[in-house]
């Protein structure tokens, strides 16, 4: 899927590859951003469409639904067709779903939009993983997947203050609108200084075949739905709270305006990209995988629960929270190690899209569940043409976020230690 590209591809100097690659980063980028900026939109998008959490709720989590749905044969796509058409392809329908909307005037295109900003987004991190195989030589491999994951929540904190501080400039509508055009405009890039090198591509039927056995493989293993569910119990902090619901949330718990609880919960993205090399490395140097997992796993329950259930915290211990929180929920990373080293090395790949899989659906589900959770307990208040929730009945729509983060703990027990090495090829 991310395979070594061609001698001739690797033996390319100068700046090429390094603006070949950062397209497909940028395009991350991109698609991180779409993924976190409704939550800035709460308001608006509940007025402008007249509906409560639950169908917002709901409408964001078409992105996930989408974007669930196209890891699995991501890998044979990319292999067959090349990431510069990949990429091309991804950046386009990314953008002019934005486009659709961000023109929206009822819920069937709006739904539509998004399910196609889900699907384009899907192509972005692999797509761009498999540049990096390709033109770049393999002792650079995890420096180029780390700084693309940095990209990504570079994304994600431009989607949070200020994209709040566009939108309450031009509105919601143009700020999408003028987003959609740059997703256009990057795809153009894109397909004019992308190549895709001439390294072998795999065949379709092979890959197909193969993509198949290695699916029935690692579904059969236990261990990978175990790795799964630790990985999606803790990027359901992510998906569901910091993508959608923690600006709200901040918003009436502290008191804050827009533009300030969007900084702060920007602070989940900047603790998640601190992390992520952090435990990865502490990981790496102590050849053990459960250790920072289980730590993680217990520091991200302990800090949402104590941001959620004591509101009363002072602002900036709200906001090591956030940060802890990010820094602790990005060991999700660990399960997909952990779910390629608990299966055969030829299913390596299968295995990670297969663990990807679960964690996307993870905010496809808890999303419309907590803005479900929220419509139950709203009590009639509106403002601005708004519904407006109280803390208390935030408190019991985030409870399943608890038990989330409380199973991620008890899979870790079950997860088979790896001490680092494919358990497979050493047997």
């Amino acid at each position: 899927m991310t395979g070594r590209g061609s001698k001739s591809g690797r033996a390319a100097g100068g700046p090429l590859p390094w603006l070949m690659w950062s397209l497909g980063a940028l395009f991350f980028c991109y698609a991180f951003f779409q993924r976190v900026a409704p939550s800035v939109l709460v308001s608006d998008l509940m007025r402008d469409f007249g509906v409560g959490a639950a169908v917002l709720g709901n409408l964001s989590a078409f992105y996930f639904y989408a974007y669930a749905g196209m890891q699995l044969p991501l890998g044979v796509l990319v292999d067959n067709w090349g990431p510069r058409r990949i990429l091309t392809g991804g950046a386009l329908v990314c953008g002019l779903g934005t486009l659709m909307f961000a023109t929206a005037d009822t819920l069937g295109p709006a739904y539509l939009g998004r399910l196609l900003v889900g699907g384009g987004a899907g192509f972005a991190f692999v797509a761009t993983m498999k540049l990096a195989g390709t033109w770049f030589p393999p002792r650079r491999f995890a420096l180029m997947s780390g700084l693309a994951g940095m990209m990504g929540m570079a994304g994600a904190v431009a989607g949070q203050a200020p994209m709040a501080a566009v939108v309450a400039v031009f509105g919601w509508r143009d700020t999408l609108s003028a987003s959609a055009v740059f997703g256009i405009a990057l795809a153009v890039a894109i397909w004019l200084v992308v190549r895709d090198g001439d390294g072998p591509k795999a065949p379709p039927p092979t890959t197909a075949a193969g993509l198949l056995y290695g699916l029935r493989q690692v579904a059969r293993n236990p261990q990978s739905w175990i790795v799964g569910t630790f990985s999606a119990a803790l990027t359901a902090n992510m998906s569901a709270f910091a993508v959608l619901w923690a600006v709200p949330y901040m918003m009436r718990a502290h008191k804050l305006e827009m533009p300030v609880a969007a900084a702060s919960v920007s602070l989940i993205m900047v603790g998640w990209a601190v992390g992520s090399p952090f435990l990865g490395w502490l990981s790496d140097r102590i050849r053990r995988r459960k250790p920072p997992m289980l730590l993680a796993a217990i520091g991200a329950c302990a800090s949402f629960t104590t941001l959620v259930y004591l509101p009363g915290v002072p602002l900036p211990a709200a906001q090591g929270l956030l940060f802890s929180i990010g820094f602790c929920a990005c060991a999700m990373h660990l399960g997909f190690v952990a779910g390629s080293e608990n299966n055969p090395p030829a299913s390596a790949g299968v295995a990670i899209a297969f663990v990807n899989t679960v964690i996307m659906a993870s905010g496809a589900a808890f999303q419309p569940l907590i803005g479900w959770l929220l419509d139950l307990g709203w009590d009639g208040r509106m403002e601005a043409g708004a519904r407006v929730y109280a803390t208390e009945t935030f408190q019991v729509a985030l409870l399943p976020l608890v038990v989330s983060n409380v199973v991620g703990i008890v899979m870790v027990f079950l997860v088979r230690e790896t001490n680092c090495r494919n358990v497979h090829r050493d047997a």
